[in-house]
């Protein structure tokens, strides 16, 4: 080697801490960022350089890069935002490049692909399956196998064996599809005077091309979308791309048509269920910077961005934006850090911030925007409570008789009905009336979920599944098991007996997913249905305007959990579910069952009093030093052998040092103490805000190894305690 080669740090998506040492072979051209080739062991891996450097003689023998990709380079702003979250959650900072290069097939560059449409011929032989391949090939557009195959309910093999036969042709399809240009000037909106006064604030935050965190904070129904996206289109107009992030679950197509309305071109869009090709063509749109807009999930963050100028974060308070598996950050959180590396704003939009950006907002952090009046009405929902120990439902039922009278009069009146249950399934638990044996997943410490239109039995936790056994797994006596408690399947049969008129439809994660979905908030939107039974999954971002009552069924499911967060998202989701109710023309009200009618929570809810409840929830959090007011950490030992992961969580325990500012509580057995067959132990660490808690960490776990098949999994502040 000579003493003026060039090397390369090249950081790998790989369980490493830092980037390996590789010689840059005289003719290629590198640079910081560039995606490359580099051996590692036997095989190529794909690789970012982190950093070039000159160097003399080191005595190590050094392998070469092998080939440099023809893409945009990863930005600066990128590399340290993916060094400081690795920092700050504890993970090597190859897992985290993993999280980036999620679309490997995109540095592959464009490649030209077949499709398939009629050929006009019939086939040899005909089956039913080959002729529903046949009808949807006659009546568009082409389509690639696999498409044509997901269309038709078949497998690709009918189709390959229509085109052996001569009944499908081939077409040339162009490599990647073209990202259309949005106009910020396309299909803005009429803004009342308040949302023309935030959206004027907000525009003056993006000219300022500098960081500041903007919460955008509104009631239901008032309008935040068309505010930011007046901020997005004073981004886009100075030459930026714009990040739209949002829960998973608000990723419909209905939301993805309204923002290609506003901007005249469809957006990219970004979430798990994206096929492959799609996901190769939004990356590379990204990395090439022709993918101006992009409305995403979580992961949307790690994608290679050039020219980012603004992120929204939509549904701030959301805990789908904390990452539990894998590399466990919050994207609301990290979003802000990757403003402040990139120095561009970042707006949060909620009807109920989170109590960390409530607090924010306090300590004059992050700037605020209000909307406090609906747009086009000003009435927000009427909010009534139902005390259950006065007005109990029928025994086996759980409407009670005052809700059941408002659906009627709702009903009779011409207008829709939400009945709000935020648990999926016909009932959580099902007991035998004989001997009392519960059934349970095999692999996780938690109650099978039965699901009644499925005929199956779910675990919730690793979607373990099985059919409902005809007689009791312990005692063998046959037609004892019967369920205990609600879930919306039975709320719906109740429901149908009650209204046996209504037009009802139920809306879950489990029985309604991507076009079925769509569909159905479709015709909910339409009135095609009065009644609507769901879960969370209908609480947030739809607009029913002929909705003019909700219902919610237990209203008191999450407060007496042990998660200090619980009535912060019991609040959340109860005043965001009773916001779908008077969105249009017609005024709208609640009614809430509860068992504890006189709970401060309830009260404020009732009286529409937020800031009230909040400054005695600020106080409650202040005092016990929980966040926003201190820091946590979560430490989960797990292994597949109890008595050893016990041993070891203790062990580890034992091991903590001590600190001024930091308690660690624990270990106790999680609260659920098996999932997917491990057992779980769960250590708690509890610091003062001051305190440099990833420098404790480090310090208590720099010589832990767990040993064999234990685990431990280190969770920076943690949102999920089960």
């Amino acid at each position: 080697m000579t003493g003026d080669s060039a090397i390369a740090e090249v950081l790998l998506p790989l369980a490493l801490d830092g980037p390996y040492s590789y010689r840059a072979p005289a003719g290629l051209r590198l640079e910081p960022g560039a995606y490359v080739s580099v051996p590692l062991g036997p095989r190529q891996v794909t690789g970012v350089v982190w950093s070039l450097g000159s160097a003399t003689a080191t005595g190590r023998a050094l392998r070469d890069v092998s080939a440099v990709n023809d893409m945009p380079p990863l930005s600066e702003t990128h590399r340290k935002f993916v060094d400081w979250l690795a920092a700050y959650y504890l993970e090597p900072a190859g897992n985290v490049l993993r999280m980036v290069l999620r679309a490997p097939g995109a540095l592959e560059g464009p490649r030209e692909q077949i499709a398939w449409r009629a050929a006009g011929t019939v086939p040899k032989r005909m089956t039913p399956q080959r002729a529903r391949v046949l009808e949807i090939a006659r009546e568009g557009f082409a389509l690639r196998a696999g498409e044509l195959a997901e269309a038709a309910g078949v497998g690709v093999s009918v189709v390959k064996a229509l085109a052996r036969d001569g009944a499908l042709e081939a077409v040339a399809l162009p490599a990647l599809r073209a990202f259309a240009t949005p106009d910020p000037g396309a299909g803005g909106f009429a803004l009342s005077a308040d949302q023309q006064a935030a959206a004027e604030a907000l525009r003056a935050v993006v000219a300022q091309r500098q960081h500041k965190v903007m919460l955008l904070d509104g009631v239901t129904g008032s309008g935040k979308t068309e505010v930011y996206f007046e901020a997005m289109a004073a981004a886009l107009a100075a030459g930026g791309q714009v990040l739209l992030l949002l829960p998973e679950i608000a990723l419909t197509p209905p939301f993805l048509a309204r923002v290609e309305r506003r901007f005249g071109a469809e957006p990219a869009a970004w979430h798990s269920g994206l096929r492959p090709r799609e996901r190769e063509r939004v990356w590379r749109g990204v990395a090439e910077g022709t993918a101006r807009i992009v409305v995403g999930a979580r992961s949307a963050l790690f994608l290679p961005w050039k020219t980012l100028k603004l992120i929204v974060v939509d549904e701030e308070h959301e805990s789908a934006y904390k990452q539990d598996d894998g590399v466990p950050y919050h994207a609301r959180d990290m979003a802000v850090l990757y403003g402040s590396l990139g120095r561009f704003p970042v707006v949060l939009s909620s009807a109920t911030p989170s109590l960390e950006t409530l607090v924010n907002v306090d300590r004059g952090r992050y700037g605020v925007v209000r909307l406090r009046d609906r747009h086009g009405r000003p009435e927000l929902p009427e909010i009534g409570l139902i005390d259950l120990k006065r007005a109990s439902p029928e025994p086996g039922q759980w409407l009670s008789p005052p809700l059941v009278d408002e659906v009627r009069r709702t009903l009779a009146e011409g207008d829709q009905a939400l009945l709000f249950l935020n648990r999926r399934g016909y009932a959580p638990l099902t007991l035998c009336r004989a001997c009392g044996h519960r059934l349970e997943c095999p692999q996780c410490a938690a109650a099978l979920v039965e699901h009644r239109f499925r005929r199956q039995l779910m675990c919730h936790h690793c979607g373990h599944l099985e059919p409902m056994p005809p007689a009791c797994p312990s005692c063998k006596a046959e037609g004892k098991m019967v369920p205990v408690g609600p879930g919306v399947e039975r709320l719906a049969e109740e429901a149908a007996l009650q209204f046996p008129e209504a037009r009802i439809a139920v809306l879950s994660s489990d029985l309604a997913r991507g076009t079925l979905l769509s569909d159905a908030l479709r015709d909910v939107e339409e009135g095609r249905y009065n009644l609507v039974i769901g879960t969370q999954l209908v609480a947030k971002g739809h607009h029913f305007p002929h909705l003019t009552l909700v219902g919610v069924v237990d209203a008191d499911l999450a407060l007496e959990s042990t998660d200090p967060r619980g009535a912060e998202r019991t609040w959340a989701l109860l005043a965001q579910v009773a916001g779908r109710a008077g969105r249009g023309a017609k005024p709208g009200r609640a009614m809430v069952q509860t068992y504890l009618p006189e709970h401060p929570l309830m009260q404020a809810l009732r009286k529409g009093d937020r800031d009230a409840y909040f400054a005695q929830e600020k106080a409650i959090r202040e005092q016990a030093g929980l966040p926003p007011y201190g820091r946590l950490a979560a430490l989960v030992v797990s292994g597949p052998d109890g008595p050893d992961s016990e041993r070891f969580a203790r062990q580890l325990g034992h091991s903590a040092p001590l600190a001024e500012g930091v308690s660690v509580l624990g270990p106790a057995a999680a609260p659920i103490a098996m999932v997917r067959g491990r057992h779980r132990w769960r250590l708690l660490v509890k610091a003062r805000r001051e305190v440099n808690l990833q420098a404790y960490l480090r310090l208590w776990l720099k010589d832990v190894k767990p040993r064999g098949s234990l685990a431990l999994q280190v969770d920076v502040d943690p949102y999920n305690f089960l």
